[in-house]
């Protein structure tokens, strides 16, 4: 069994080991609550980034706070004269360790930004340059394929939106996540394996909350099996990247609960009138669907139990395929960018 696989499947863990003591996570909840905030940053790369969508999605549609995903050479490299004071400002890492990421929160933290760190590696780097550490608490990972780390910081995001926001049902959701998660690890995705092995290139499709997913996933076939994947908004997809779509061309889809889901559907069917191979991952309730989920206590929490399931197929996928997911090529576990 990969690392990669063992990480993923050890996801519920992390998560129940978070929700152990969320006394942190409360803290900084309160400091957002004590004043309105009018705009939030997230700052991250890869894996990171796309839990920062996550976190992006879920604030704006939850509290109606703007959230924007800063490009750190704007800090780093121009060293703009950033106005936010008073904002939150996040970043997401697994490591902790990359000085774009430290300069550009040591940058926003002397701007006056309330500076929060959501990194995996106690002690970081990062977490010394901010004003808030909160501890992703997954534990050690091997594999260079980032999994329970990826939905640590789901999982973070999830809490920390709840407790801004005061939502007692997600809250209450939330305490029943590990379980989902280790039911999402014994679904059967082993279609996608068959539908996927060959592949060279395909199209991974999301939107809202489901988006963030759609993103990782992508990023996961090109480094664990090397498919030339891009993700895309079901929205977005049907302007220049309907051009690729034709006859067997594949595309999986994710169609979580909620009130993206009946466009996502819909897509769907359109897609494979057209002839394409389409991978749908969604509820039973769903005629199409072809590659079954979790259904959470809550409808925000779904894509994390649904990236899981993904993520014990990717790790099939590339062993399928002769590929060693925890060492894909030309990559290493920690990347100091600059």
């Amino acid at each position: 069994m990969s690392n990669m696989l063992k990480e993923a499947l050890a996801s519920a863990d992390a998560v129940a080991a978070q929700l152990a003591d969320t006394s942190r996570v409360e803290a900084l909840a309160a400091r957002l609550a004590e004043a309105p905030r009018d705009v939030a940053l997230t700052v991250a790369r890869g894996s990171s980034d796309h839990a920062a969508s996550y976190f992006a999605s879920l604030t704006m549609s939850r509290l109606g706070v703007p959230v924007a995903s800063l490009p750190m050479s704007v800090a780093t490299l121009q060293q703009a004269p950033l106005r936010v004071r008073g904002q939150l400002a996040i970043a997401f890492s697994q490591s902790g360790k990359s000085p774009d990421l430290i300069g550009t929160m040591v940058a926003l933290r002397d701007a006056g930004a309330l500076t929060v760190a959501a990194a995996n590696a106690p002690g970081s780097p990062l977490a010394a340059a901010c004003e808030w550490d909160l501890p992703l608490s997954a534990g050690p990972e091997l594999s260079v394929a980032a999994t329970k780390s990826y939905i640590a910081m789901l999982s973070l995001s999830a809490q920390l939106v709840a407790h801004w926001q005061r939502d007692e049902a997600l809250l209450g959701a939330l305490r029943t996540l590990p379980d989902a998660l280790r039911a999402a690890g014994t679904l059967d995705w082993s279609s996608a394996v068959v539908e996927l092995r060959g592949v060279e290139r395909m199209i991974v499709i999301g939107r809202g909350l489901g988006l963030a997913i759609a993103q990782e996933a992508a990023l996961k076939l090109k480094e664990t099996s090397g498919i030339q994947a891009e993700a895309f908004s079901s929205a977005e997809v049907r302007h220049g990247p309907m051009e690729l779509i034709d006859r067997d061309y594949p595309l999986l889809v994710f169609a979580p609960r909620g009130p993206e889901q009946e466009g996502l559907v819909q897509l769907a069917r359109d897609m494979k009138a057209r002839g394409a191979r389409v991978l749908l991952a969604a509820p039973d309730d769903v005629a199409e669907a072809t590659l079954p989920v979790v259904q959470t206590a809550h409808p925000a929490l779904d894509p994390i139990a649904t990236i899981l399931s993904f993520y014990v197929m990717a790790a099939a996928l590339a062993a399928a395929r002769g590929r060693n997911p925890d060492a894909p090529r030309h990559l290493n576990k920690v990347t100091e960018t600059h």
